[in-house]
């Protein structure tokens, strides 16, 4: 499963890539550290990603408008947030805009693999 990454805090994004490849047999295809990047390589490279992994907060822009950008992805494509502010109010907020699952960055890294594992990683 490919993966493309939207997170502006290098540490927390090179952790997440290595657990995701490790645990989840996730590969990552790129990285972003704003909205206008993100949403502009996800609609330039439709054909290849599988997933995309989203904050929130980033260098310029939000995660809701790379979520946003995805409206029109494949049926099989999926859309995950992954922030520390999982608030109900923002998970309502980023399912209306089209996310398939929020995770709290500090207490669902357990929830995001095995919803990884799910989608076709490893077993």
């Amino acid at each position: 499963m490919r993966a493309y990454i939207v997170e502006d805090n290098p540490t927390i994004r090179e952790n997440l890539v290595g657990t995701l490849e490790e645990l989840a047999g996730v590969k990552s295809v790129g990285f972003s550290e704003t909205e206008n990047h993100g949403a502009q390589w996800l609609q330039d490279h439709r054909d290849q990603w599988d997933v995309v992994i989203v904050d929130l907060f980033l260098k310029q822009g939000s995660g809701l408008g790379v979520i946003e950008a995805c409206r029109n992805r494949d049926p099989q494509q999926r859309v995950i947030v992954l922030t520390n502010y999982a608030t109900p109010d923002i998970r309502n907020r980023c399912y209306h805009l089209g996310a398939d699952a929020v995770f709290d960055k500090s207490t669902d890294i357990d929830s995001l693999i095995d919803f990884c594992v799910g989608l076709g990683g490893v077993n």
